[in-house]
């Protein structure tokens, strides 16, 4: 017997004409099957009982009208009686309409359930019953809410207030029931739950981790006012969410420098706000990166999605696998709208079940209108030709092969496309904006660069890789997998590698803010799109040797607007990255270490490390005497740095020339 305070059931009144007498006997069953309580007139008026008053008291009695609206009941005498009364009861009313007669007037403006497909309305109903009987923490305080807000969220799609996912929901998402069900029990018991790849698939990706967290914010939507994804790759992205969320959620700190205070902020606002929100961790690395950011109040739910299985104290720990065969040859069949279930099993088997391999494979049966019979002696042949190079680590060779089958298609088909995706290669993976590689395109290779001076040609590339499900796209945004990115890169030659990551280093020096502007607040949303991908871009390219000094560049630009934001622990190894680089590429006494030293120096004083910071700033001072003169502007900031750290510790004798000296250099320079 399910527990009394985990189900309340909605009372529901059926409002309607005799005409339509058929079609009501059907809604009040299934109404009843899924739990509601159900008053409609022919069940519940007796022979010689007054009409009104039963209609009157059941009225009283109910929480929910569903006014099944005809040509016949807009006619019906009884049925405008009973919607307005109902009306004047202040009951929620759900009209229900079964063909096109205008609703009344006053009701013109509600939500309405579309009868006219009579089983998918009374699906609908049905289900918003059972959710609205057993509610998960968050949903709204009444069965009758909880219902009509689900009932909308189905037939309109109406998404949460607060909401950020880009990435759409996948149509062709399959099986998984159990995975759903043990993740959404998780969830209602323990709050947070982490996804993660089992060891038994050796750490691989594609393993579909992120579209189950997907689907099951897509699924329950209606039971969220907020639904929140956070990119969670770096413990810098993360802030980044956290500032946006506190904007979406209006928070008086939102402006706030100290990104440090915005995330306590935003999460004392969810502790304090138990119910209706929903916060998604998507790639996480490890629970220590999510400490400061997990909200303490068991109110709402999280998500982790994670290749690592360790969360034990965290969150409530489940094995993400690779699809049943059963479920991958559906997938299959309904991806590519073969009808060959032997075909589609040997696929399905040479890809392992992994689900990535199999959208891919699925989308390139689509896109070239070939068998998944054609397909799977294409991919044999492929397989054994990328077999004959050293395997990936990071990933099977059943992702390179499809990915190698597209990528041959497309050579022919778009070759733009090509050179596009070798651009986002060397990006985040996630919301790259368009606007990036099209209104900067003058840093890109200049056949890309004519591309992309073509609108139309634009959008036939990205609509080619949309087409064998290599980027996901948006009006604003394009996204990819990670893997898809590794094996783009891995198929390069190393020359080819390195050309890449050279130009898109330059292009986000070119694009990320320079000089001070990461310190003004008016580039902050800038530098929050940016970030990622200019954290990724630098890795590249520091890995493979080229563009160091731009990549001392973006670690300098990027660790200026980490430290704006009080993001200490961030700023700090990319202040020591441009450090190190500086110091090798150009010599211990260059003017842009001096920058560099000074930069740490700074971070150091402002965690109050004076004793670490005293040298560095003193060295920087040094430099720029020697290399700019005892008289240059430069000179006087570090002067007046180094007076500012001596008079912070208290030694005012110290401090005071210097800061007489960088007095008499700025009125000498600048008047």
């Amino acid at each position: 017997m399910a527990d009394p305070a985990s189900v309340h059931s909605p009372k529901i009144f059926l409002s309607h004409s005799w005409a339509d007498k058929a079609l009501v006997r059907r809604l009040e069953a299934e109404l009843k099957a899924a739990g509601a309580e159900v008053w409609v007139d022919h069940a519940e008026v007796r022979l010689g009982e007054a009409l009104p008053k039963e209609i009157s008291d059941a009225l009283a009695w109910c929480d929910t009208v569903l006014l099944v609206w005809s040509k016949d009941a807009a006619e019906s005498h009884w049925v405008g009686l009973e919607w307005t009364c109902a009306v004047s009861l202040r009951k929620l009313i759900i009209p229900c309409r079964v063909d096109k007669t205008d609703l009344p007037a006053l009701l013109a403006n509600r939500f309405y359930l579309d009868l006219k497909s009579v089983d998918l309305g009374v699906a609908q109903l049905r289900e918003a019953v059972l959710r609205a009987r057993k509610p998960m923490p968050g949903a709204p305080a009444t069965p009758a809410e909880t219902l009509a807000r689900f009932l909308r969220f189905q037939t309109s799609g109406e998404l949460p207030a607060v909401w950020n996912i880009t990435l759409h929901r996948n149509p062709n998402f399959t099986g998984r029931a159990e995975l759903l069900a043990d993740l959404r029990a998780a969830l209602a018991k323990e709050k947070t739950a982490a996804l993660t790849q089992p060891q038994a698939i050796h750490g691989l990706g594609g393993v579909g981790k992120t579209q189950l967290a997907l689907e099951y914010a897509y699924r329950f939507a209606a039971e969220f006012q907020i639904v929140w994804w956070l990119r969670s790759e770096e413990p810098a992205t993360l802030a980044t969410g956290y500032a946006a969320l506190a904007t979406a959620l209006d928070l008086p700190e939102k402006t706030e420098p100290d990104q440090t205070k915005i995330v306590q902020a935003v999460r004392q606002w969810l502790d304090h706000h138990p119910g209706g929100w929903l916060l998604i961790f998507d790639n996480a690395q490890q629970a220590e990166d999510l400490l400061a950011y997990l909200p303490q109040s068991a109110g709402g739910q999280v998500i982790i999605t994670s290749r690592n299985p360790q969360w034990q104290g965290v969150a409530q720990p489940l094995k993400v696998q690779v699809w049943p065969r059963k479920e991958a040859v559906a997938f299959l069949l309904r991806r590519s709208g073969d009808k060959d279930e032997k075909a589609a099993d040997s696929v399905a088997e040479a890809l392992g079940d992994l689900p990535l391999a199999l959208e891919q494979a699925g989308a390139y049966v689509e896109a070239t209108g070939t068998s998944l019979a054609d397909y799977l002696a294409l991919f044999r042949q492929y397989r054994a030709d990328l077999l004959k190079e050293k395997k990936p680590l990071e990933y099977s060779d059943t992702v390179a092969t499809t990915w190698e089958m597209a990528f041959q298609k497309l050579k022919v088909e778009e070759p733009v496309a090509v050179e596009l995706l070798n651009a986002l290669a060397f990006l985040a993976p996630d919301n790259i904006p368009r606007s990036l590689l099209i209104e900067h395109r003058q840093h890109l290779p200049e056949s890309l660069a004519q591309a992309l001076s073509k609108p139309l040609v634009v959008n036939r590339a990205i609509a080619g890789l949309v087409r064998y499900s290599l980027v996901e796209a948006t009006a604003e945004a394009l996204s990819l997998h990670r893997l898809v990115q590794a094996v783009t890169r891995d198929r390069m030659p190393a020359e080819l590698k390195k050309t890449w990551a050279a130009v898109v280093a330059k292009l986000m020096v070119e694009v990320f803010p320079q000089g001070t502007k990461p310190l003004d607040v008016r580039f902050w949303p800038k530098c929050g799109v940016l970030l990622a991908h200019a954290l990724a871009v630098a890795e590249h390219a520091e890995r493979y040797g080229v563009a160091l000094e731009q990549v001392a560049t973006l670690c300098n630009q990027t660790g200026l607007y980490q430290k704006s934001r009080a993001q200490y622990a961030a700023a700090e190894p990319l202040y020591r990255r441009a450090l190190g680089i500086r110091e090798k590429q150009l010599g211990p006494n260059h003017p842009d270490v001096a920058q560099s030293l000074n930069n740490l120096a700074g971070l150091l004083r402002a965690k109050g490390d004076y004793a670490a910071a005293e040298p560095l700033y003193r060295r920087a001072l040094g430099i720029r005497e020697k290399q700019l003169g005892p008289n240059h502007p430069d000179v006087a900031q570090s002067l007046n740095n180094l007076a500012g750290l001596l008079r912070a510790k208290g030694d005012y004798a110290a401090a005071e020339p210097l800061y007489r000296r960088a007095l008499g250099i700025r009125e000498k320079q600048l008047g």
